[in-house]
């Protein structure tokens, strides 16, 4: 069947040459993201004093001091002063954010061996201390759902709508009351995105806390914090499994970090037990203008954790690609839109692949979003679906509802349901905040309905031959995909992404940086395994 569609083989080897010899580049560099995720894995959290994110700030003052230190990496520094000064971490970010304390005085201490020697102790101290509360954490994990029983595939999840935590609480009460197997909370963007998006003149979405005051039922505090920060998703947690203990099914909590978040997203995931990130590289690279060297190293340090900390992995279909539209002046047609997506999706699922995550680890989006605004979608859908079952054996696939933004939007549950019975393994249905909320029970529970007739009929019938516009749809979308990884071996990432931002519009060139790793020691080497 596949040899109707086109190469499915050579598309397989072309991006596995390109996302091995881009893993290993990624796995060896290391960015400012990844340091403020070592930070956070050391103990540093909350706020400074002027407010802004601790561990990002405190990195921002050691590359201000030392301009050429992120290929050595903050760990060895960040343990010597530790030891200097006898602080905690915590003490020790806030003094060095204040300019209190300069990390960059103790790194010359690393030139002398001894002093190096008990630096390294330190920090692999830090490092072991923040894997055995991962460990614990997925321990938990695995004995709750001994305790509980799994809820039966395909998951039902929705995108919680309450950004404040306190509201939030009670939303999931409701939702997991009414059946909901997977809440899925928007992370908000971090101070590095929101800087470059006001650089480029972007509106920076602004989080306004409710009044706060009292105690919340559960007797803590009421401080007013986003949903999708560490301390709302702590509480959100617990909260998830008081819930699920009375429904005895597991409820699991995924998280959406945004651009440039993917490492300290990681980290948060690991040490609150969020069971789901949603992880895309690639719509980083294309949709947020990121720098790929340093969306791929970001993503690869994220995915070494999850691989540690036992959660899974949402990859997309894969984003839209108008850059060679652009050039040549003329539209692209469906199936090549839905080939590039595919190209850049199983490339995102190598690169996961080599960075240690499992098969069945690794989510694999099953339609891409725009389908509901093309000609015959339901067709289309029935395509896209067959080639991902072949595409992506033995792993899962999942289908995520876009935001209703479109006229064709009512038609995405009717292309879920009737594609999913071509699917094969589904893993979960991921309804949208607009159409699955409180005062829609019966949204939820159409959707169950639907997901279930779809799974029975999946494992009760083998899909056929695909014939007509779903024949032509597989054969334009292999096709496409086959020349969009030749172009990007050829070409580079301009052939998808577009050119870079002219001189006047990008920040400095650290902003997006992904620097090789000049350091040898890595405290995490045992346990995440060597970056190169």
């Amino acid at each position: 069947m596949t040899a109707e569609w086109g190469s499915v083989d050579r598309l397989v080897a072309q991006a596995g040459a390109l996302a091995g010899a881009w893993g290993a580049r990624a796995r060896a560099s290391t960015t400012i993201g990844q340091e403020r995720a070592i930070l956070r894995l050391f103990g540093v959290t909350g706020l400074d004093g002027a407010g802004r994110p601790l561990a990002g700030a405190t990195v921002d003052r050691w590359l201000a001091g030392e301009p050429r230190g992120l290929s050595g990496g903050i760990a060895l520094p960040f343990a010597m002063s530790l030891l200097e000064y006898d602080l905690e971490p915590q003490q020790l970010a806030l003094d060095v954010a204040s300019g209190a304390i300069d990390l960059g005085l103790e790194s010359e201490l690393l030139r002398e061996r001894d002093q190096r020697a008990v630096a390294e102790v330190e920090a692999t101290r830090l490092a072991d201390a923040a894997i055995e509360r991962i460990d614990a954490e997925r321990t938990v994990r695995r004995e709750t759902i001994d305790m509980l029983g799994e809820a039966p595939r395909p998951w039902l999840g929705v995108t919680l709508r309450e950004p404040d935590v306190e509201a939030a609480l009670q939303e999931v009460a409701g939702l997991i009351g009414a059946g909901i197997d997977l809440i899925r909370i928007e992370v908000p963007i971090g101070r590095e995105l929101a800087e470059r998006m006001t650089d480029a003149g972007l509106e920076v979405p602004a989080w306004a806390p409710h009044d706060a005051g009292g105690r919340a039922p559960d007797n803590e505090p009421l401080e007013p914090a986003p949903a999708g920060s560490q301390r709302a998703l702590a509480r959100l947690r617990r909260a998830v499994d008081r819930a699920a203990a009375k429904r005895r099914a597991y409820v699991r909590l995924a998280t959406s970090a945004p651009a440039l978040g993917a490492p300290e997203g990681a980290v948060v995931a690991a040490f609150e037990r969020i069971d789901l990130i949603a992880s895309d590289a690639m719509a980083e690279i294309v949709a947020n203008g990121v720098e790929p060297d340093r969306a791929l190293s970001d993503h690869a340090f994220a995915n070494r954790l999850a691989s540690r900390a036992g959660t899974a992995i949402l990859i997309g279909p894969g984003p839209l690609v108008v850059a060679p539209d652009l050039s040549s002046g003329v539209p692209s047609d469906p199936a090549t839109r839905a080939g590039r997506a595919l190209a850049l999706q199983l490339l995102g699922v190598m690169l996961a692949r080599g960075d240690g995550l499992a098969a069945d680890s690794i989510i694999v989006g099953a339609l891409t979003p725009w389908l509901t605004d093309e000609s015959t979608p339901g067709a289309r859908a029935i395509a896209e679906v067959a080639v991902r079952h072949v595409l992506f054996e033995g792993h899962p696939l999942g289908f995520v509802e876009p935001a209703n933004t479109t006229e064709g939007s009512a038609l995405w549950p009717y292309l879920e349901a009737a594609a999913a019975a071509h699917a094969g393994r589904v893993a979960l249905v991921l309804r949208s905040a607009d159409t699955a909320t409180d005062a829609s029970l019966g949204a939820i529970r159409a959707a169950r309905a639907a997901s279930l007739v779809s799974a029975d009929v999946a494992g009760a019938t083998r899909a056929g031959p695909l014939t007509g516009v779903a024949l032509e749809h597989a054969r334009g979308m292999v096709a496409a995909a086959v020349e969009t990884l030749e172009r990007l071996a050829d070409e580079g990432w301009r052939t998808v992404a577009g050119d870079p931002p002219s001189p006047g519009r990008q920040r400095s060139a650290a902003f997006d940086a992904a620097t090789e790793r000049t350091e040898s020691f890595d405290p995490f080497a045992a346990s995440l395994g060597r970056r190169a």
